[in-house]
């Protein structure tokens, strides 16, 4: 009886030993209920593969949330993040599969708020100034009206889900500066849109910390990967489908986003 004790405590250890070396606990993979909110970049806009259920939302089998769900098989799972999603989005049609049970969720959201998609189009289509002005009108947003929007929907994530580690992912730097693009927007105006996008990285920061969440900064993983790279994991302007621009590819979400989700987990 006591060899059988001892054998069993053994391979307890053994079993413990293993998960903490591979970065895991013993109940991981059985334990997480996981729900994946947010827009565009957290469905998979981009990444191709979209599942019709969606429709709209766009739901990719390449997004980050889906490739985590496969490889850490939890108790539950669910992904109402749609592209075009906006805070008030989130707060009225997503937070529906929340509960006191949900020990996961990630979320990427502000993009479409600052009005990026706006800002980017007036980029392409109108003059160097023109773009930067727009810019400045994005980043006032940003610093001004945005705090308070990613307050009220971290505040309705907590309260719906009030034992949940939350997982807020920024998002990347569309292009690197002095790259291979030898026509498109102007030095200037690439520089100015990076600004905006360190702009939201760090307000967002600033309110996920404020609330206790863990942000999960994707700039480190997408340097050498922007637009004007050579080996870029994102979309450029694609006047044929003009809905993946300035999107992540199926690259983009393997190698960006999954990883910065994984890790902080």
């Amino acid at each position: 009886m006591r060899t059988s004790r001892t054998v069993s405590a053994l391979l307890g250890l053994l079993l413990t030993a293993t998960a903490v070396l591979l970065g895991t606990s013993p109940a991981h993979a059985a334990g997480d209920n996981y729900v994946a909110l947010g827009d565009s970049y957290s469905s998979g806009v981009g990444a191709g593969s979209y599942d019709s259920a969606s429709g709209s939302c766009k739901r990719s089998t390449k997004a980050y949330p889906v490739l985590w769900k496969n490889a850490n098989a939890p108790a539950s799972f669910s992904f109402p993040a749609c592209s075009g999603a906006r805070t008030t989005d989130v707060i009225n049609n997503q937070l529906g599969t929340l509960n006191s049970a949900t020990s996961l969720v990630s979320i990427s959201i502000g993009g479409n708020d600052a009005g990026f998609a706006d800002a980017m189009t007036t980029c392409v289509l109108y003059s160097e100034a023109t773009c930067i002005s727009r810019i400045n009108e994005a980043k006032a947003y940003i610093s001004g009206t945005l705090p308070g929007r990613l307050d009220a929907v971290y505040n309705a994530i907590r309260s719906r889900a009030p034992n949940a580690h939350v997982v807020v992912l920024g998002y990347p730097r569309f292009y690197q500066l002095g790259g291979s693009c030898i026509v498109g927007l102007s030095e200037a105006s690439r520089s100015a849109i990076n600004s905006a996008s360190d702009l939201l990285s760090t307000v967002t920061a600033g309110r996920v910390a404020s609330h206790g969440f863990t942000y999960g900064d994707v700039r480190p993983p997408f340097t050498g990967h922007e637009i004007c790279s050579g080996s870029a994991w994102l979309h450029s302007v694609n006047w044929f489908n003009i809905g993946e621009s300035y999107h992540p590819t199926a690259s983009g979400q393997s190698g960006g986003y999954y990883p910065v989700l994984e890790a902080r987990h």
